[in-house]
């Protein structure tokens, strides 16, 4: 399994009730993606600095989501670079369920 974080910066005086609706507004075509384990938005306390933090079962499958055309979307819709960095998922703890997997 790849864990992929994608990071990229808010539009500035962006507002926390602003980023959710943005957030809010794509969640269907997150939910339409079969290839998507989880997806968890997050931003800065200063509400400046936005990533997304996706799992996914390939490292393909990601850049199938993220490609070209949705990195130039991005970077148009916030004015600034996009920066995609992939890991390999090793061990999950997983608190609430009181368990340790290894995906």
């Amino acid at each position: 399994m790849i864990a992929e974080l994608v990071t990229f910066t808010h539009p500035a005086g962006s507002t926390r009730a602003e980023i959710i609706e943005g957030a809010l507004s794509v969640v269907p075509q997150w939910q339409a993606n079969t290839d998507l384990v989880r997806k968890h938005f997050l931003v800065s306390d200063n509400n400046r600095d936005g990533a997304g933090f996706y799992l996914w079962p390939t490292r393909e499958a990601a850049q199938k989501a993220h490609n070209a055309e949705w990195i130039a979307a991005k970077e148009k819709a916030t004015g600034a670079p996009v920066k995609i960095t992939y890991y390999d998922l090793l061990l999950v703890v997983d608190n609430a369920t009181g368990t340790v997997s290894q995906p």
